[in-house]
């Protein structure tokens, strides 16, 4: 399980640094078009929700396919690997990364706020959560765990992005290389945790079928 782990790290390290790449370039938009922190954070109260969608999908699959048939664990752990590990990538890794630069930044967990999502007025952890619940569903039903890996990174990438500029504020030039390097780590790191290691923990074994390609764009 390790050597799995640490191969697709670096599999995955050149998508997770384009990625990064594109933020950078979308933040020099933002910057030079004084496009204001409230789109920044429609965009990414809209990406969030998605990513947790596609997580949950992922996660669930993972150990369906590979795991116990029992509902229960399937929901359990669909749920702490798509809400847990999405709010790590797209809110927390981002804060700390602020912190670290001495930006002034606002603190949020999206599935617990009771504000309302821009655009549709539902309140933010209830889509949020109901995204998950799709999400485990799907995955439980239709254990398919094809997804490119590309559109994940982005998806991640860009959320991640989003809530340095709608709760964060900084002359941002300065700091793109380092930038950079945190919008790269809050995709890479949880990357693999949650669509892989953290469903087959509890799987107790390798996955049977060898040929398959992990992380986020599995065979079916």
């Amino acid at each position: 399980m390790f050597k799995r782990i640490v191969h697709e790290r670096a599999e995955h390290a050149p998508f997770t640094a384009a990625g990064a790449a594109t933020g950078i370039i979308i933040m020099v938009i933002i910057i030079f078009g004084n496009v204001p922190s409230q789109i920044s954070n429609a965009a990414f109260y809209t990406l969030h929700p998605i990513h947790v969608l596609l997580s949950a999908l992922v996660t669930t699959a993972m150990y369906r396919k590979y795991g116990s048939r029992k509902i229960w664990a399937a929901v359990l752990i669909g749920y702490a690997g798509s809400i847990g590990i999405a709010t790590i990538s797209d809110a927390i890794i981002p804060y700390l990364g602020g912190a670290l630069l001495n930006i002034e930044m606002e603190f949020h967990i999206p599935f617990i706020e009771t504000g309302k999502m821009p655009f549709l007025g539902i309140e933010k952890w209830m889509l949020i959560n109901s995204a998950a619940v799709i999400g485990i569903a799907t995955g439980y039903l239709k254990p398919t765990t094809k997804i490119p890996h590309l559109g994940h990174v982005l998806l991640s990438t860009w959320a991640s992005l989003f809530y340095l500029t709608a709760f964060g504020t900084a002359n941002w030039i300065p700091l793109l290389p380092l930038v950079f390097i945190f919008l790269f780590l809050a995709v890479w790191l949880p990357c693999c945790l949650s669509d892989i290691a953290f469903p087959l923990l509890f799987v107790g074994k390798e996955p049977a079928n060898k040929n398959h390609q992990p992380g986020c764009h599995f065979e079916t």
